[in-house]
């Protein structure tokens, strides 16, 4: 089940934060298909936010072919995004966690390393734009300093999954 975390301060719309913490999880193989969403209700009594914004968040990952409503049952994940590479527990993920301590041990803070991820991201992929690898609905290029800090702040603690 995820739980989702609202940064009202991110400047990232709340339904959006919703969207991208769902296809997180949903990367990081947290989420596979036939896996329940949390209700609307459930969500607003978390996270204290509109009902409409978690509809319309819904929405969306429907649009996107990534979630189904199923009236009455409620909202199952359709398809997953997860790669063996991203997988809790894979060789990747474990590097990646042996790197966050060795910076946090250099003296690295949370902002240090999501500029520098940041930074080799452009290097290693462009920009989104350029490369055309960004599907419909993820976040855009302004974001991704916002997305490695995420990554930064979540390193052990992927997704606000629980």
């Amino acid at each position: 089940m995820v739980e989702f975390r609202i940064d009202r301060r991110s400047g990232v719309a709340t339904y959006l934060q919703i969207v991208q913490q769902v296809k997180q999880a949903l990367r990081l193989g947290l989420l596979t298909p036939g896996d329940k969403l949390p209700t609307a209700k459930e969500v607003v009594a978390a996270t204290a936010i509109n009902p409409n914004t978690v509809l319309k968040a819904y929405r969306e990952l429907d649009r996107e072919g990534l979630v189904e409503a199923r009236p009455g049952l409620g909202t199952f994940v359709r398809r997953s995004l997860a790669r063996p590479g991203a997988a809790a527990g894979s060789p990747l993920r474990v590097e990646l966690g042996a790197w966050m301590e060795r910076a946090r041990a250099a003296g690295l803070d949370r902002e240090d390393v999501a500029a520098l991820v940041a930074s080799v991201l452009e290097e290693s992929y462009g920009s989104p734009d350029q490369t055309g690898d960004r599907p419909a609905g993820d976040r855009p290029l302004h974001d991704t300093a916002h997305a490695a800090h995420e990554a930064a702040h979540e390193a052990g603690h992927p997704a606000g999954a629980r």
